[in-house]
């Protein structure tokens, strides 16, 4: 999988005219290495650890080309910290945020997809993806163990 998503980032960065550096392939290795969400100071502590020195504004700018060519998305959940996560061969999924304690929990449902698929076809739409965040209170807080 990394190396179809090298390839789609490499094909991307050609079109666009830019540069193709051993850090952003670096960043997207390092996103790609891992399965959950994801800020940009998890990416930088991470890189930091691997003693690839990277600057914060090289993350945000490879994150946003990442963003550009679809293999990145970005989620705004309850504080106002951007989190990602990967895109390519990401199986489609929800969230569910906690208001108390902020926790994200993934789900899924095909009848969602049934749905989409169902309002799309009535108007005439082209879907490219979905996002679907639901707010509450998770079993833990309203329970009170938080």
């Amino acid at each position: 999988m990394k190396d179809v998503v090298k390839e789609i980032f490499t094909a991307y960065l050609q079109k666009k005219g830019c540069r193709k550096t051993p850090e952003r392939y670096a960043i997207l290795e390092e996103i790609y290495s891992r399965p959950e969400h994801f800020d940009v100071e998890a990416i930088f502590v991470a890189m930091n650890k691997k003693n690839y020195r990277v600057s914060r504004a090289t993350i945000y700018n490879t994150i946003e080309l990442l963003l550009d060519c679809n293999l990145v998305i970005k989620h705004q959940f309850k504080n106002n910290t951007a989190q990602f996560e990967r895109a390519y061969n990401n199986d489609r999924h929800e969230h569910l945020i906690c208001l108390k304690c902020g926790k994200v929990e993934e789900f899924s449902d095909n009848r969602l997809d049934e749905i989409t698929e169902y309002i799309a076809e009535k108007r005439n739409f082209s879907v490219h993806h979905r996002l679907m965040y639901v707010y509450g209170i998770c079993k833990s807080c309203q329970a009170g163990k938080k």
